[in-house]
């Protein structure tokens, strides 16, 4: 039998201020429930204690199913139309670093004039309580209309970008039409973001006493007009610019080398890459980019993928490439358009369109499997991963009033 859904106008000023008046309402429960989960540290790996938190305000909020994955990711639904939404919020943090840079202790949600600071204030466990109180809303303003919502928590994604997903997507736990993440957008629509990859490049040489070099072949001196031509290789990618993305890059984030001792040549030499993918460029196209450098292939050195193997905290091991592929979503597709319409109820003002500079569990929803996905979070992504990780309690409530309003104006822009 087909859904029975309500009528909704979203240009209807009454109605889009009784949402702001609901996620207002939730306010206390959404600071108390983000300040919890910044209490409980929940590194990569590690974030079991934040599920089950997690999963006690779900049921506090009356979800109508709440499940946890083989991963260890949690998924509540709400209302039961045929149209599969899903709102994601990765759920782990990365570490806190020197504990001495923080002005405020990471691990106690510190409320001040209106703004929560903490480990994952902004990266990004506000959009977990802004969308667990959304969801609250869409249950009892009857908004679900001919969708059903699901919200999740997702892990490992500090880790291993988009993981979470991968397993979602291939083991078939949730086949979602649209995704909305919730990564700080500083209360603006995303629409993409460049993708990224882990490269090694890797020299040998031959060992031999430190007092005698003469005798061996030192793997660093192989390196060096290697680390030279990746400099060069960085600017040379302004030519392949994409007017939203902007252009890749690619930097050496670590050298390593191995000798006997310290008193032996090293025989051998390891530089790790961060590469920044734009648009049209892809795992293959970056590694042969490295492969063809003439330094490599004087040096003979090997160029490699980097492999993630990590153990969830649920023992599972999900073992993909560390390749996370570049996504945008047309500024006219019907995501972007659901969730401009949204950002009005919630901002009451036009929103900003724009991308994220970091990367998301959308290179995988999106920049893997194809499925519409845009964004909108609470906080500001400067603040992701600084010792002044915070996020203002007005942009809870207006994150749970865009989560609150987009399943209905999604079913609107995309049609049957």
């Amino acid at each position: 039998m087909p859904v029975e859904t309500k009528q909704v106008n979203w240009t209807d000023a009454a109605l889009q201020a009784e949402v702001r008046a609901a996620a207002r309402n939730y306010q206390d429960h959404m600071v108390k429930f983000l300040r919890d989960m910044i209490a409980i540290p929940s590194e990569s790996c590690h974030e079991e204690r934040v599920i089950a938190r997690i999963k006690q305000e779900m049921e506090e909020a009356g979800f109508d199913e709440i499940k946890i994955d083989g991963l260890g990711n949690i998924l509540g639904r709400v209302g039961s139309g045929p149209r599969v939404i899903a709102m994601d919020a990765h759920i782990d943090t990365v570490g806190v670093g020197d504990p001495e840079a923080w002005k405020v202790d990471p691990y106690q949600g510190d409320l001040k004039d209106g703004v929560i600071y903490g480990r994952g204030a902004s990266d990004q466990e506000a959009g977990m309580a802004a969308m667990v109180w959304g969801a609250k809303i869409i249950k009892d303003l009857d908004l679900a209309g001919d969708c059903q919502i699901w919200v999740t928590g997702t892990v490992m994604e500090e880790d291993c970008d988009g993981l979470c997903w991968q397993y979602i997507l291939r083991e078939k736990v949730l086949a979602p039409e649209v995704v909305v993440s919730t990564e700080p957008t500083n209360l603006a629509v995303y629409r993409g973001h460049r993708g990224r990859m882990e490269i090694t490049v890797r020299t040998k040489g031959v060992s031999c006493h430190g007092s005698a070099p003469e005798r061996g072949v030192n793997a660093v001196y192989k390196m060096a007009p290697i680390i030279a031509a990746v400099e060069q290789l960085n600017e040379d990618l302004a030519a392949g610019a994409d007017p939203f993305l902007g252009k890749g890059s690619v930097t050496i984030s670590d050298v390593r080398s191995t000798s006997p001792s310290l008193c032996a040549v090293a025989d051998s030499c390891t530089i790790h890459l961060d590469r920044r993918l734009t648009v049209g460029e892809d795992l293959e196209f970056a590694v042969k980019q490295i492969q063809d450098l003439p330094a490599v292939k004087a040096a003979g050195a090997e160029v490699a993928v980097l492999d993630y193997a990590e153990t969830a905290y649920t023992g599972l091991v999900y073992p993909t490439k560390k390749y996370y592929p570049s996504w945008v979503v047309a500024q006219d597709h019907p995501a972007v358009q659901a969730g401009v319409v949204a950002a009005r109820v919630a901002n009451e003002a036009e929103p900003v369109v724009d991308k994220w500079i970091f990367s998301t569990n959308g290179t995988i929803t999106c920049g893997m499997f194809g499925i519409p996905t845009i964004g909108f979070g609470p906080a500001n992504e400067i603040y992701a991963h600084s010792v002044d990780d915070q996020c203002p309690v007005e942009h809870l409530v207006r994150a749970a009033a865009f989560y609150a309003a987009f399943p209905t104006a999604w079913s609107q822009s995309a049609g049957a």
